[in-house]
């Protein structure tokens, strides 16, 4: 029976394996956009542009390097590379694709800054974005502030969203005053009176652009970004009020940009024409009225595919950014076209599509707890209780027949022994032994199941609920939190050991001691499983697991659960000779510094609990020598990592 376990309980054969299996079962071609794969050792590999070849590097080789240099698991990697690829990919995709359809005006891309506010990423944004004219976007006062530091006047655009009161204005008019192309996008009618009363104080004639609300609704998890009941934006009642303010202000030849905003991940490319077509109706209208429109803001939508099916599933998108592009241009073109209206320069938000493959969270794990039986199955001694000796007859007559007959028995015995435990009338051992046949029981039940080809209902998950469970050194809240909010699904995948087969299933818990610190959602290739297939761990051994495409939202969406911190960061640039280099390394967050964030003064801290100390000594229950080591503990570990150092 306990070959027959480990049978059932292995992905493959052990003896039998390829790292290109690996790659099929974890999909990683599918959701690796051709940047990640998995090399003849067994290491997952980053494949980037750079200095006009195709570099490849092991991920393992930057884990050495960050081990080198002192930096301890969890740690985000970010991959310059990547974000140059993409800032590349989307402009010179959509440049290919106005050329093709012989569009007659010109693409400009924006980035918005929420998406990853960090600063090496803004960075490397803009550094990358000069060459091709790619803007940011402030939904804030901060941001705006942000942007107007890394962007040259003369190139990339700003695009202002967000509620903006009078100083975020003044902000936006005196960077026109600077050269920038800065747009006050209108998300409700009580800005304006402000943007009046800023124009005229400041002597600047605003460049506006206007949020609509469309009727188009869209898909996936972001959809309350759209239709009518979206939080932002101007009804066509609200657009005609505009239009005849502006008008009786002088200022109706200021309104230059037309906006809309679907949601960050639109799966459906129909969704995306339809948003098109119906803003360009918007467009023409406002066009018709008067206002001098030259640009068209699409806002965000550009999808990341991240579990590689390619569907229009929440977590995936069904088309690819060529069709993305010609869709777009082709929709414009085919809807103002015949109303005779100039063709509008093309701006989109595209944040999600841009940054999300950047970044990857490196992890270790710490302990497994894994709910297998013993190597043999126990004998019960004549002296013991008579519900643990039926629980053994159980476990002798499994059968495919019997199944849900020892089951249900399996269950009801073990019930009854657990109940007389908590009332004291039976032993702890008893109770030990009992549970050991119930897994027994249950795993002789899978073995028989496997070999049947219609299994009798009420056996579906019963293998999963007795998957290990493998401890990763990180904070899902912290590093991960649309995992926990939302149920995003991203990639994990070890990075290392594909040249052996994965012969465990596993669920990941987190270190914050919280039933929802888990990961319990994975990407397969036969589809979304809730285990994931895993390498036996090893004691004393190193198994590392990275969780890829978190670059969006994920680094500043997270909380101090349990008082968890940032976690350590490397940047890493790869070299056409496929050697690389760390550009940046940042360290997590101290307990100090999360302390300090809930308010708490270390120093404070150190001095009450050397006051403790010293009350210790005077009571004589230490010495001198271990007051002074207990205080230097202390103060050790307010210095130290939030998570788990070795």
């Amino acid at each position: 029976m306990q070959k027959a376990v480990r049978k059932l309980r292995a992905v493959a054969d052990p003896g039998e394996w390829s790292p290109a299996e690996s790659a099929e079962l974890y999909g990683i071609r599918n959701w690796g956009a051709g940047y990640f794969d998995i090399n003849e050792a067994g290491e997952v590999t980053v494949s980037v542009p750079a200095e006009g070849k195709l570099a490849t590097v092991s991920l393992m080789e930057i884990i050495e390097g960050m081990k080198q240099r002192g930096l301890q698991m969890p740690v985000l990697l970010r991959l310059d590379n990547l974000l140059e690829a993409q800032i590349a990919l989307l402009n010179d995709s959509f440049n290919k694709a106005i050329q093709t359809a012989g569009y007659q005006a010109e693409y400009r891309g924006v980035y918005p800054i929420k998406v990853n506010q960090q600063c090496a990423v803004i960075e490397e944004m803009a550094r990358v974005g000069l060459r091709y004219g790619h803007g940011l976007e402030a939904g804030s006062k901060a941001e705006l502030l942000i942007a107007l530091a890394h962007l040259d006047p003369e190139k990339g655009y700003i695009i202002c969203n967000g509620y903006k009161d009078e100083e975020f204005v003044d902000l936006a008019l005196q960077a026109l005053r600077l050269g920038f192309r800065c747009h006050i996008v209108l998300e409700t009618p009580t800005e304006l009176p402000i943007i009046l009363e800023a124009s005229r104080r400041l002597g600047v004639r605003p460049m506006l652009g206007v949020r609509v609300k469309l009727a188009a609704k869209v898909e996936g998890h972001w959809n309350e970004s759209s239709g009518d009941r979206s939080l932002f934006g101007l009804t066509t009642a609200q657009c005609v009020e505009l239009i005849d303010a502006l008008r009786e202000a002088g200022l109706l030849d200021c309104l230059q940009l037309l906006h809309y905003h679907l949601g960050s991940q639109i799966p459906n490319i129909r969704d995306i024409r339809a948003g098109v077509q119906e803003a360009c109706r918007y467009y023409a209208a406002l066009r018709q009225e008067g206002a001098a429109l030259g640009y068209l803001d699409l806002g965000g939508g550009l999808g990341v595919d991240y579990d590689g099916s390619q569907t229009n599933s929440h977590h995936s998108k069904n088309y690819s950014l060529d069709e993305y592009c010609t869709d777009v241009i082709e929709t414009i073109m085919s809807t103002l076209g015949p109303a005779g209206v100039p063709h509008p320069v093309i701006v989109t938000e595209s944040g999600r599509a841009t940054v999300a493959y950047s970044s990857i969270l490196l992890f270790n794990i710490l302990d497994v707890t894994s709910y297998e039986p013993a190597d043999a199955p126990p004998a019960v001694a004549e002296d013991e209780h008579e519900l643990v000796k039926n629980l053994r007859e159980v476990l002798n007559g499994v059968t495919a027949k019997t199944a849900k007959e020892c089951y249900n028995d399996a269950n009801f015995y073990r019930e009854e022994i657990r109940e007389l435990f908590r009332r004291g009338q039976i032993r702890l051992r008893s109770l030990s032994l009992a549970e050991n046949i119930y897994l027994h029981i249950v795993w002789a039940i899978i073995a028989v199941l496997q070999k049947v080809k219609r299994p009798p209902a009420g056996f579906e998950g019963l293998e999963e609920s007795l998957a290990d469970i493998y401890y990763g050194n990180f904070s899902v809240f912290q590093s991960l939190p649309d995992v926990w909010a939302i149920e995003q699904v991203f990639p994990v995948i070890p990075v290392h050991r594909h040249d052996e087969a994965p012969t465990r299933r596993a669920v990941l818990a987190d270190i914050t001691c919280d039933s929802d610190g888990k990961i319990d959602r994975f990407i397969e290739s036969g589809g979304m499983k809730h285990t994931l297939p895993v390498h036996t761990w090893q004691e004393g051994k190193p198994y590392y697991f990275g969780v890829f495409l978190v670059g969006a939202y994920q680094e500043t969406l997270g909380d101090l659960h349990n008082l968890m911190g940032d976690t350590n960061v490397a940047s890493v640039r790869v070299h056409g000779d496929g050697s690389f280099e760390f550009v940046r390394e940042m360290s997590g967050d101290s307990i100090s510094d999360v302390l300090s964030y809930v308010e708490y003064q270390p120093q404070q801290l150190l001095e009450r609990l050397r006051k403790t100390a010293e009350l210790a000594v005077r009571r004589e229950r230490i010495s001198l020598a271990q007051r002074q080591e207990i205080l230097e503990s202390f103060a050790a570990s307010l210095r130290g990592y939030t998570y788990y150092e070795d």
